[in-house]
């Protein structure tokens, strides 16, 4: 596991204080996998109910509250697959 990865579980665990309703995957391109879910949050691949996939720059620019999560998105650095709504809550306890 990458030390991109430790520090963004690291981060997501500071930010989301509480159970989370639902799954989410982060996918940082070239470092590995990170879910989001009821039990917590973990370097791990799996099935969710929404994947937000970038490079690692982009994804340290948004927990860094540096790079807007929508605006990353908007602007191509961030793509999601699925849950769009689940998208926008993320996006909102990131920010």
């Amino acid at each position: 596991m990458s030390d991109i990865v430790n520090a963004a579980v690291e981060a997501l665990t500071e930010k989301l204080s509480g159970s989370f309703d639902g799954s989410a995957k982060f996918m940082i391109e070239g470092e590995g996998a990170i879910m989001l879910d009821s039990a917590g949050v973990r370097a791990e691949d799996g099935d969710a109910d929404v994947t937000l996939t970038a490079d690692a720059d982009t994804f340290q620019s948004i927990l860094s509250g540096e790079l807007n999560p929508t605006g990353a998105f908007m602007s191509g650095k961030l793509t999601v697959d699925g849950d769009m709504g689940m998208a926008m809550q993320l996006g909102n306890v990131l920010s």
